[in-house]
């Protein structure tokens, strides 16, 4: 039976030639120099993402700074609270006539925005008497422009059909010139009252306090202060608290203001306080991108202080859906145990930044909220809504055209569509993440803003750094797992040979430079197994498959005589080799010999062929039970899983291998596999005449019974055991299973979900691209889809 052809790996060929690993090692000497300049670059950059942590940064509103000019003094209402801000407005126009954000890298503006800034800052002008020459400037801007103000298909700042008809009406006040004829502005008027009145309910109210500066006759003082915060503020708006202030001087509003002035000099952004959402945010963006191990310890500082803000409520965390459900995300996935209570009730409550009861402010919240709904246990009260209200949002949004700012982000939601929390691959995933990053990351609440803690160069160029370094570590153990394929004699034996899947499987959730011993054992060991389950299912006789348990069983035999064929032979020895290596490298991490344990789960596995074998070769039909209770464990996890955790970094003592919570862990790891494959198998499997979940259901064959209600019905069971593994995989017991490795078995269920999202993409290549793009094809810092 030995095959005297080479079945080589599926990617051997037609990528080892490509990427000559020989050519990716920097050379001694030559291009030391160079490489010590490139880590004194990398440490540089990553001191600046260091630094950022302590110092969030934001933008400066021309809109918001033009109001808070306009708040006249104190003491003498003639003249203005704020000197410094009239005069950042004197100073800031731009060369075509306008004010707005000023970003290097940001090709357009946001027409509606300008228009509003700029109207703002003439408005401030006039109201003090000052700038002439730039009044004049800005209102032929404005001429020039006018036709975007009533272009619904240019996207709005928050509040502009209230806000902009507003501050036309105050400039016609103050006898400004207006470059448009009254009945347009009558139309505009017309429009922005219909548009109060469609908003003017309780539930609103949140909605109006923010827009506060555009409500004119119909501010209502009482109304307004009920959304003043902590800081003094108005919702955090310096525009809003300006109005505040304006209308009916506070003191609260009034110190904000004066705060914002000392921390940001003579202008003010156009939200703040931000430090939370905008920490926060930066921890996101390093996970996504690969590199948040290099700030370990400032990310555990960030979510240490967020989840004590959650704990108390603190109206930081509470503000609006998108810190709320950003919060509740990653305080979740990294062991803090929260419950997501707070944040149904905020979904339920809307955002106070929308005009239509949405429960979302933008997309960049129904976004973090639809990635939050991934995590939300069965038991909890927003199983299940939060997932439809954010789908169905973010599908409303990405179907309309997408304007330059959003495009990056509208491939993230489509990448989380189709790749969601139950079938998401850390390497894949961050390739992605690089390949849709884009700097510029722009915002637009009242007015467009940016943060270099949002978009940055710095985090682009470290995860390219990162991803091609550890590439270039997956290049060079690959390399070696040919070469003891080829040692093993595993190349002979008449099998699939798939070492590109299974170190890729690995590879791709276990991708930490330290964690190579891990992505060893794992593609050894499941490749061996792929090789065992061919010779059990088709090449192998009764005799050569207890023939070869026996040799396992009694483990120090002479291979030469006691194994009965040459191919029991080979895998006796690569068996007993793949061992020896777990045992022996084990050791070192764990301090104890659990080699023991590593051949327990080999020899399950092979009685577990073997007991399918023998159904299969004597028709033997066992019962659906029987069949899951034998299936979990042929579907082979235990061999490479369990023996990979020893290697992940936490000390696991026998006493929690043998637990409950690991056997659970492991039992819906395995069964979720299991079905996950009969039910994109069970058709080939049919046609083979092997056993399948879906051909042993009760209800096979029976009259008026479709295959496709029992596919469902299934699906339904493969639904239940994501739930239940994510909530014990998420929630963490004094002495049980360590976190490290609870995480490993839910990436393998991902891994499943994968390969078997669709069909059977193991069999059949359907993800050949995306497995070379992880391990052999680098990534460049050229990609930026939004150019």
């Amino acid at each position: 039976m030995l095959s005297h052809t080479t079945h080589g790996s599926w990617v051997v060929g037609c990528c080892m030639q490509q990427y000559n690993l020989s050519g990716l090692q920097p050379a001694a000497s030559s291009n030391g120099g160079q490489r010590n300049q490139t880590v004194m670059a990398l440490d540089m950059t990553k001191e600046r993402i260091r630094k950022l942590f302590s110092n969030v940064q934001v933008s400066v509103s021309p809109y918001d700074t033009a109001w808070v000019a306009m708040v006249p003094s104190l003491k003498s209402p003639m003249s203005p609270c704020f000197p410094e801000c009239l005069n950042w407005v004197m100073d800031n126009q731009l060369n075509d006539g306008s004010w707005g954000l000023l970003h290097p890298n940001l090709s357009f503006p946001l027409l509606k925005d300008t228009l509003s800034s700029t109207l703002a800052s003439i408005v401030a002008l006039k109201k003090w008497n000052v700038g002439e020459h730039q009044i004049d400037k800005g209102l032929a801007f404005i001429e020039s422009n006018m036709a975007s103000a009533t272009n619904k298909n240019q996207p709005s700042p928050i509040g502009f059909d209230i806000i902009f008809p507003h501050m036309l009406q105050y400039a016609q006040d103050l006898d400004i010139k207006l470059p448009l004829k009254q009945k347009d502005l009558n139309l505009l008027l017309h429009e922005r009252e219909l548009e109060l009145r469609r908003c003017h309910s309780k539930e609103r109210e949140a909605y109006l306090a923010y827009i506060s500066e555009g409500l004119g006759n119909f501010y209502d003082r009482k109304m307004v202060m009920k959304y003043q915060m902590k800081n003094g503020s108005i919702l955090n708006s310096p525009s809003a608290s300006a109005a505040s202030v304006i209308y009916h001087p506070n003191s609260g509003c009034h110190q904000y203001l004066t705060s914002l002035l000392q921390k940001f000099g003579n202008a003010v952004p156009t939200i703040y306080p931000l430090d939370v959402y905008a920490r926060l945010y930066m921890v996101d963006q390093l996970e996504r991108l690969g590199i948040s191990r290099h700030f370990m310890v400032e990310i555990r500082a960030v979510l240490d202080q967020a989840y004590s803000y959650w704990m108390q409520k603190d109206e930081k965390i509470f503000m609006n859906a998108g810190t709320c459900a950003l919060a509740f995300r990653l305080l979740r996935e990294n062991g803090y145990q929260i419950s997501s209570e707070p944040l149904a009730k905020i979904i339920k409550e809307g955002s106070y930044m929308s005009p239509h009861e949405e429960p979302f402010e933008d997309t960049h919240a129904a976004f973090q909220a639809y990635l939050a709904s991934q995590i939300i246990y069965q038991d909890e009260l927003l199983f299940g809504e939060l997932n439809l209200l954010s789908a169905d949002f973010l599908k409303r949004e990405i179907s309309t055209v997408p304007n330059m700012l959003s495009k990056h982000l509208y491939k993230q939601v489509e990448h989380a569509f189709k790749f969601p929390f139950n079938a998401s691959l850390e390497r894949v995933s961050t390739r992605r993440n690089i390949q849709n990053y884009n700097v510029d990351d722009t915002r637009t609440l009242k007015t467009t803003y940016c943060s270099s803690n949002f978009g940055n160069e710095d985090y682009i160029r470290l995860a390219v750094e990162d991803f091609n370094s550890r590439q270039s570590i997956n290049r060079a153990e690959f390399k070696d797992l040919e070469r003891w394929v080829v040692e093993t004699k595993l190349d002979k034996i008449n099998s699939r040979q798939k070492m590109g899947y299974c170190y890729f499987s690995g590879a791709s959730i276990l991708s930490s430079p330290e964690l190579s011993d891990a992505r060893i054992t794992w593609a050894k060991a499941s490749f061996l197994v792929i090789i065992l389950d061919d010779f059990f299912d088709v090449e192998g006789s009764v005799d050569e498959l207890e023939n070869l348990i026996q040799c396992v069983e009694k483990w120090n035999v002479n291979a030469n005589t006691d194994c009965c064929s040459e191919e029991v032979k080979i895998m006796f020895l690569a068996i007993k080799d793949v061992v020896s290596w777990i045992g022996d490298a084990a050791y070192k991490w764990q301090e104890r010999d659990v080699t023991s344990h590593v051949i327990q789960c080999w020899l399950k596995l092979l009685y577990s062929f073997l007991k399918e074998a023998k159904w299969a070769r004597y028709s033997v039909v066992p019962t659906m039970n029987e069949y899951i209770e034998n299936g979990l464990v042929s579907f082979t996890l235990g061999t490479f899983v369990l023996s990979s955790l020893y290697f992940i970094g936490p000390k696991l003592s026998d006493d929690v291998v043998q637990s409950s919570e690991y056997h659970n862990l492991y039992e819906l790891m395995s069964t979720h596999g299991r079905l996950i494959n009969d039910i994109r198998t069970f058709k080939r499997e049919l046609k083979d005449g092997k056993l399948n979940a879906v051909t042993l259901h009760k209800n096979y064959g029976k009259s008026g019974i479709k295959e496709e209600d029992i596919v469902e019905e299934i699906k339904m069971m493969i639904d239940n055991l994501e739930k239940k593994l994510m909530q014990l995989v998420l929630e963490t017991k004094e002495n049980g299973v360590p976190k490290a490795c609870k995480d490993v078995f839910w990436k393998m269920l991902c891994v499943d979900s994968f390969f078997y999202g669709k069909d059977d993409g193991f069999t059949r290549n359907e993800i050949l691209d995306t497995v070379k793009e992880v391990i052999f094809e680098p990534v460049s810092m050229l990609m930026n889809p939004t150019k």
